[in-house]
Order: structure tokens, then sequence, then C-alpha cells
């Protein structure tokens, strides 16, 4: 039956515990997101900073845009990793590859502090990126059959995962760059940004080590072979036969929901750029005498999402249990969009009161509307990119898995540019028109999403 065999080991259709696999992959993208978290977390102020401070020095806009271009395309090269997987190395080894690809992008950030360094650094997190991100997302599908009903559950598990390697990212990375390892001298602060960037290097490292010395107990054979490989006759068949009228339409409302979160994410990446510059400028950060470093901020959404996620994944449970069913993928998809545009609508009043002049600031935000923020925009992405990787998962045609799944993640590189290229113009703009724009966009855009959802859910036919 050419790849389907590889799903089924694994499969516990009638047990409401969810298989050991998970637990692993759980853990493997825990470490994995430490990484990536850790340094983007600093990212930006790295870049920004002066050369005296222990930063490259660049203007801000410039800055922004090298911030937007690399959060982009670690989503973009995805669909490569995808296909190659599909083809030829099979999920495991393009995990493995990836992890270890990245693992020395980190370190070469720690070791080389200098313009070329990032440039190298950030490419072979790029590359690395490519061949992790696809695969692990569709290895946590393969666990379940199709139709199982604890898929958006246990993707909402794995989302976990994902944040509590983000949460202690920025605590221990923007820790050891903004305080342990800064230094003063003759007033002037030098930060230890690359000991951040060798933290997150470690982290990679660890989450390797787990996934290699569990992979065949907890896992079995899935993931060892290529989906798309033509290793039997009847493999080789089913792979030159045309998509069935089910499978295009499946495809169809994967790559219409695709168009959809360009918006989403463009306003959630906002986190890493304009608004940790306005955090920066204009919020207290000061907590009886102390001063919260400003990196620390970016572990308030992966603090959310472990709170909330178990919250929601039982939620998804019960509704998935009634006689109603569960909310359609599409009503969630455009909740978190709402919910999102509702995390910047929040933030304009306290923007008119500060104003966006970074050289003459007369009044500082207090620090809980950027929890509030922070809050809202949590929300959002629990009910949209969750579901949204468990929805890929039951939709798209198996020998094509990944690589659909690099191209929903494409949707949110694109939506890094876009992102990156908003951020820029907060340097003209300033920070009330673009949070403006960004809120009123995704609110503008979630409720054209409800209006399409019964459309949508037709298309799906997931019964």
């Amino acid at each position: 039956m050419g790849a389907l065999p590889e799903v089924q080991p694994m499969q516990q259709e009638q047990s409401k515990k969810h298989p050991p696999g998970l637990y692993l992959l759980f853990f493997t993208e825990l470490w994995e997101r430490f990484s990536y978290y850790g340094m983007r977390g600093l990212l930006i102020l790295y870049l920004t900073t002066e050369l005296v401070s222990g930063g490259l020095g660049f203007d801000k806009g410039v800055a922004m845009l090298i911030y937007g271009f690399f959060t982009g395309t670690v989503y973009f090269t995805p669909i490569l990793g995808g296909m190659l997987s599909d083809r030829f190395l099979g999920k495991r080894l393009a995990i493995t590859i990836g992890g270890v690809t990245m693992a020395i992008g980190n370190f070469i950030l720690f070791a080389i502090n200098t313009k070329l360094g990032l440039y190298i650094g950030l490419l072979l997190l790029i590359i690395g990126n490519g061949f992790f991100k696809p695969n692990i997302s569709t290895l946590v599908g393969q666990l379940y059959s199709p139709n199982d009903k604890r898929k958006d559950a246990a993707f909402t598990i794995f989302y976990m995962g994902i944040n509590f390697g983000a949460l202690f990212a920025p605590l221990v990375c923007g820790y050891l760059a903004e305080k342990y390892f800064a230094t003063t001298i003759n007033g002037v602060v030098h930060y230890g940004f690359r000991y951040g960037f060798l933290a997150a290097s470690i982290g990679m490292i660890i989450g390797q080590l787990i996934f290699n010395l569990f992979g065949n107990r907890y896992l079995g054979d899935i993931g060892k072979k290529p989906t798309g490989k033509k290793v039997t006759t009847n493999t080789a068949v089913k792979a030159k036969t045309p998509l069935t009228k089910r499978e295009k339409q499946r495809t169809a409302v994967i790559l219409i929901l695709t168009c959809f979160i360009v918006f989403f994410w463009a306003g959630f990446e906002q986190a890493g750029s304009s608004l940790t510059l306005y955090t920066d400028k204009f919020v207290d950060k000061s907590i009886g005498g102390w001063t919260m470093p400003t990196s620390w901020f970016q572990s308030l959404n992966p603090f959310f999402i472990i709170v909330l996620a178990p919250v929601l994944s039982a939620l998804w449970m019960k509704l998935s249990n009634s006689k109603r069913g569960d909310l359609p993928i599409p009503v969630k998809m455009a909740l978190g969009m709402i919910l999102l545009g509702l995390g910047f609508v929040v933030l304009i009043p306290t923007v008119m009161h500060t104003g966006s002049d970074e050289q003459h600031v007369l009044h500082k935000a207090n620090l809980l509307v950027i929890v509030l923020t922070y809050f809202l925009h949590t929300l959002g992405e629990l009910c949209l990119s969750p579901i949204g990787l468990s929805m890929v998962s039951k939709l798209a045609p198996v020998r094509f898995a990944s690589l659909l799944m690099g191209v929903w993640l494409s949707g949110t590189g694109l939506a890094n540019y876009l992102a990156g290229a908003l951020a820029a113009y907060t340097e003209s703009l300033g920070y009330l028109e673009i949070f403006t724009l960004i809120g009123a966009i995704n609110i503008g855009f979630g409720f054209i999403l409800l209006l399409l959802s019964r459309k949508i859910v037709a298309m799906m036919s997931l019964e």
C-alpha cells in the first residue's frame, strides 16, 4: 500500500491517551524552539545596539528589514525541505540534518561577532529550519489516523512543547546577554549577546540528542522512509496517479487558508520587531526599583500558551464529543484573527498617550498594557496555529504531506517579510498608524473568513 503502512504503527484509535511518540516530539520541538526564540529574542537588539556596546550598529529601519527577511525566509525553506524529505531523505533524517545545521548557525553567531558572521549564521539557521520544521509537524500527524478525534488536541499539546522552549529561551538567553555577561566600562554598557547565541546552540544540541536516542523506541519506523519515493510498483502507480477531486478540494482549502494566515502572522510577528522596540523605549519596565530586560517580554506569549493551551485543548475535545460538534476549523481561525486585531486595538490609546518620538519620551506606558496585548495575541494564536497544523495533516494527500506543510509554513514566511516592512515604516509613519492598520486588517479579514466558513467546510469534506 505504498506510504500508508507508515501511519499505522503508533495509532491507538480507541484509546483516550496519546501515544508516547507525541511527547518525544514535544521535547524535541521544545529544545528547537528554545534555540530559535532565544536567538530571535536578542536579534533585533543585537542588530540595533551600537558596536561599542556589543551590537552591530544597524539603522533601525535596516535592522527590521533584516529581521523580517530572516524570520520570513525560515518559513519558505520548509517547502524545499519538505520536498527532499518526501522524495529522498525521510522525515527523521531531515529533522537531524536540520537540527545540526541550526546548532552550527547559532555557534557561528557566538564565535564571529561581525556582519559576515551574522550573515553566515542566519543562512545556516534558515537552511536548517527548512529541513526541521515541516517534518516534525508532519510526524505528529502521522501518529494518528486521518479522522482521529484526538488530533486537534494532540497538536495543541505539541504546541505547548514549542512554547515551553519559547518561554525559557528569552529568560535564559536574555539574562545572559543583558545582565550576566553585560559589563560597564567608562560608563558604556557592553552586552553579552554572543553568550545568548551560545546558549541557543547548546539547546539545539540537547534536542537532537533526545530525538536520536529515543526515536526508535517511541516512534518505531514512522518517518524513516521517504513517503514519495518509488519503492514498489504500487507506490510508483500511486505517485503517478492524478489527485482525486476530493484531494484537489482539500489542497485548495490549504492554499485558501494560507492566504488568510499571512495577515495574522504579519501582525503577530511585530512581537520581535516593532513591539520589542516600542517596549524598549516607551514602556516603564521597572518593578520595585529593578528593571526587567526588554527581551523578557518575549516570554509572555509562551507563558500564556502554556497556561491556556490545556484549557483550549480540553474545550476542543469536549466540543468534538458534544451533539453540535466542534467549531469548524475556519471559524476557529477567524476568531484567532479577530483576537489578534483586538490586541492591537488596546494599544491605540496607549500609543496616543506616549507618542512615537524616541528622542522625547514624555510619558511611559504601564507594562500591563503590553501584557494584555500579548494575552489577546496568544488566544488568537491558539485558535489559529495548532489548528492549522492539524488541518494540514488531515487534508494533505499523503505523498505531498511534508510539501504542503511547507506551503502552509511559507504563508508565515511571506507574513514575516510583510511584518518587517511594516515595522520599518514605524520610523516614518509612527507606531499609532502601524498598530491601527494591523488591527483593522485582521479584524476585517477575520469577519470575511467567518462569512466564507461554510463554503470552506464543504470543500474540506472530511467525512
